[in-house]
This record gives C-alpha cells, structure tokens and sequence, in this order.
C-alpha cells in the first residue's frame, strides 16, 4: 500500500501522507503560513464549532433537496465526531493566516469528507464520492462559513470567561463580608481622605466586577447575528431558495446557542463590528482587574515600609539575593495579562478598520486575538481567586491606627468648626506632628471629649452619621 495518495486542485497535485486526513488545501497553507506556530487545534471550540456549521449545512442541503440523504448523512456522522473532540491533530493550519480564512475552512472540508468517505466505506481521497467543495461545503463558503464558525466558538469562549469572573466575584464578596468591620483610611489620590472599611472596599471589587459580567452578557448578544447562506459575499449565489433560513434553524437547533439570520447579508458578510465590541468590553473587564490587582499590591506593600493593611498569600521566595522577601506575583502576573489583552484590542481594532468593501479578510487576526485574550484572562481570573483572594487577610491593628493617626480624619469635623478652622487644625497637625485629638480637644479645647467619642466612634466611622453640633 503506497504510503501517499495523490490529490490536485488548479494549481496543480501534492502528494498527501495516507495517513491524514486533510488534504490539498490544508498542505498548501502549511507550506506557506509559518507565523505563530500555533495550530488552529489549540483552539478546539473553534473545530468543534465547524464540526456544527458544516453539520448544519449538510442538514439543510438535504432538506432543500440538493445533498443525498446519504452523503448527507455521512457527513453528518463525521461533523459528529469533530464535535465529540475527535480529529484535533488534523487541524493543522496556522492561526494567522491570509485569505480570509479560506485555509481553515477548507481543512474543515477535508477532514470531513475524508471520515465521510471511511464511513461509506471508502479510502480517503475518493472525493468522487464525498468531495470538499461539493459536498461538504456546498451551499456555503469561507466567507459565511468561517465567521459564524468563529462566533459559535467566542459565544463559549465568552460564557466560560463569564463563569471564571464570578468566582472571583464571589470571592471578593466573601472578603467584603469577612472584613466587613475592620475599620481602615480610605485614600484619593494616593492622600489620606476619610475612613472606611476594608469590607467595603472590597465588596467594591465584587461589585465591579458583577457590572462587567452584565456587559459581557450584553455583547454575547450581538455574535449571535450570522450570515449562513451568504455565501461570497452576501448575495446566497449558489444556495438554493430557503437554505439561509433552514441551516440558521439547525444550527441554533444543534448548538443551543441563540443564532439569527442576518437581516443584510451583504452587511452581514463585511461587517466585523460586533467583534470590536466584544474585544472592548474584554479590554474594560481586563482594565478594572488589573486596576484591583494595583491595589492589591498597594495594600499589601510593605510589610514593614509600606502600607501593609492586607496579606496576600505567601506563593513563593521573591529574590535570588534578597533573604525573607516575597512578591505579589499573582496580582503582577493578572497586570501583565491584562496588558496583553489590551494590546490585543487595538489589533482588532485595526483589523477590523482595514477591511475592504464585501469582506474583511482579516477575521484570522480578529480571532486569534480574541480567543487567546479571552483563554488568558479566564486563566487569570481563575489564578488570582485560587491563589489570591481566597486567602487574602487583614491586618487589623494596622488599618485602626492608620485611621486614628490620619489627619484625614479632621474631615468628620467639619459640620461643627467649619472648613476654615479644620484646617487650621489639619495645618498645625501637618506641622508639628500632633495628632487630631491633641490638638482640637486637649489644646483647642473645641469640643469636649464626650463629643470627640461620639464622632470617632468605631460605628460611626464604619457608618457616619451627620452630627453638627
């Protein structure tokens, strides 16, 4: 038995290894797409994706009466395998690649006919009876196929970054409860302002963070437009009357997932809209993370020279010559991620922009970019609730004298002395180096200390009340 088979298209033959089950199309983009070195299999929900597009036009290629019901079948069987995670090692094309997508369509092609065909009973490369283009993409091509593949695929990739956002919204709750009566100085501008709570503080995380999984809900929304049965470019060429509508019913049959047909195909099949959209409700979400993870590390600076009000888990020796430190790695390694995805955003930005007239070749990038910034965020996510904030604790002693010994505190005083004579107080504070207290009951004498323990009352700090005389 020859160990290639020989296959062609109109540029001319290859010789195929009998062993894969790719063909022609997908050969040729792997001589000539070595860019990132990462295969489109490390992405599986965007095989499985096309396991259900290509399902799905068979499907409805049947019912319209133009695919026989047993090559439709057959296909059927063979998206089902994709679908299962089956055939990962033969998607083999780059991530990044030219022509809009064509080559990871057409290694979708491939693969299945060539199951197809095992299941019929025959040996891969016998097209004749199942072929790539007639067949399994028939009634489609990359141009509809490819992005509503990839929408499938970031509609999950989305719901999971969901999931790992409210565990760690969760967590922050949990803390917010936790440390719901450790009374500590809130701070603007990196100043001492008045006091708070450290529960609040963080219950202020979780509640962020409960903002960004509504607006990511919001955009999940907008992918769920697809132009199946667009065809090139969004006239349905070479679709028969009603398969737009019947395959938009199977996929959203099979999947689950909420898909409609595209009002203006032709719209439809240039328009990268709602991916800049999704990337920049990422961006947002990576942006306040990582504002947390600052403060994270600003709390915890220290532990003896900084501010030192929190503990962030003790992970690992923080320097080769430094006996006994220990770094924030975790929030440090959520930043950097978060920079990364930002990057990321302004990709799709311009890719999104550099589209021409019916298409926008550039959905390789689009999708690169957001299926690695969203796999890397949810990891992130996931690292920074599990070995961070679970085990995140206060130091308690430290936030009260803080507050007390904060002349930020004055500020509670303005209802009775006024503005002008708390900061007369505030300046000599500032000055000498006594504290409030000193100053405003002791020497001042301006109000009696009964009235000094009503003000600064452990509840009344944590839950202030306006007292004016």
């Amino acid at each position: 038995m020859s160990e290639f088979r020989t296959e062609h298209d109109f540029l001319g033959e290859m010789e195929i290894p009998n062993e894969v089950y790719y063909g022609i199309q997908t050969a040729r983009a792997l001589d000539n797409f070595h860019i990132t070195g990462i295969p489109i299999s490390m992405e599986p929900l965007l095989i499985k994706a096309f396991g259900y597009v290509k399902k799905a036009a068979a499907l409805a290629n049947r019912d319209c009466g133009v695919l026989q019901p047993e090559i439709a079948d057959a296909i059927c069987k063979a998206c089902d395998k994709l679908i299962a995670g089956e055939y990962l090692d033969q998607f083999v094309t780059d991530m990044i690649q030219g022509g809009a997508g064509t080559s990871v369509n057409m290694n979708a092609n491939e693969v299945i006919a060539n199951i197809a065909l095992e299941i019929l009973g025959h040996k891969k490369g016998d097209y004749q009876y199942v072929h790539p283009n007639n067949h399994v993409n028939f009634s489609q091509s990359t141009n509809d196929a490819y992005p509503t593949a990839f929408r499938l695929a970031l509609y999950r990739k989305i719901e999971n970054f969901i999931e790992s956002l409210e565990a760690l919204q969760a967590a922050f709750a949990q803390k917010g409860e936790e440390f719901k009566n450790v009374l500590k100085m809130g701070r603007t501008q990196l100043q001492d302002a008045v006091p708070m709570t450290l529960g609040a503080e963080f219950k202020g995380f979780s509640t962020t963070i409960k903002e960004d999984i509504q607006r990511l809900n919001e955009a999940k929304a907008l992918i769920c437009e697809i132009n199946m049965g667009a065809t090139a470019i969004g006239t349905s060429i070479n679709a028969p009357e009603g398969y737009p509508q019947i395959v938009t019913e199977h996929l959203r049959t099979i999947t689950g997932i909420p898909v409609v047909l595209a009002e203006d195909l032709i719209e439809a099949t240039c328009d990268t809209g709602a991916y800049v959209q999704v990337s920049g409700v990422l961006k947002r979400s990576a942006i306040k993370i990582s504002k947390i993870c600052n403060d994270l590390r600003l709390l915890s600076s220290g532990p003896r020279a900084g501010i030192n009000e929190i503990n962030l888990p003790r992970m690992q020796p923080g320097s080769s010559i430094m006996p006994g430190k220990v770094n924030p790695v975790i929030p440090e390694v959520v930043n950097q991620t978060a920079h990364y995805v930002i990057g990321c955003d302004i990709t799709v930005t311009m890719a999104a922009e550099a589209g021409q007239l019916q298409l926008n070749v550039m959905e390789p990038v689009i999708a690169f970019s957001l299926f690695s910034s969203f796999t890397y965020m949810e990891n992130a996510c996931y690292t920074l609730t599990n070995k961070c904030v679970t085990g995140i604790t206060a130091n308690e002693e430290i936030c009260a004298n803080m507050v007390m010994n904060s002349i930020g505190i004055v500020t509670s005083l303005n209802p009775i002395l006024g503005y002008e004579e708390a900061s007369s107080i505030a300046k000599e504070a500032l000055a000498t180096g006594k504290s409030i207290h000193q100053i405003t009951v002791v020497e001042r004498k301006l109000i009696t200390q009964q009235k000094w323990e009503e003000i600064f009352s452990i509840e009344n700090l944590i839950n202030p009340k306006f007292i004016n005389s």
